[in-house]
């Protein structure tokens, strides 16, 4: 059991790490980010998961880049709505 909740932690960090890296991109291409749109993405996201396949391991020796996590998404407006009226304040 253990390791399975060690498994899912892990997809969810890496999953959260794709988002952001892809909000950085989207940022530096000049989209405007919309916080509330990031409030809805879920980095539990499981279409590329695939349980019964065959896994390459060639990768787990390459160092990671060190990982910066500053987004430039100006937050405020989430703050200074109610959240709980809403329902992005309550847990699912």
């Amino acid at each position: 059991m253990k390791f399975n909740a060690l498994l899912t932690n892990a997809v969810i960090f890496h999953n959260a790490l794709d988002i952001a890296e892809i909000v950085r991109q989207l940022l530096e291409e000049g989209w405007e980010i919309d916080p509330e749109d990031l409030a809805h993405i879920s980095p539990y996201l499981t279409e590329h998961i695939n349980r019964f396949g065959e896994y390459s391991t060639h990768e787990l020796g390459i160092q990671p880049e060190a990982y910066d996590p500053k987004l430039d998404v100006d937050f405020t407006p989430l703050r200074e709505q109610d959240l709980t009226a809403t329902g992005l304040g309550q847990a699912a």
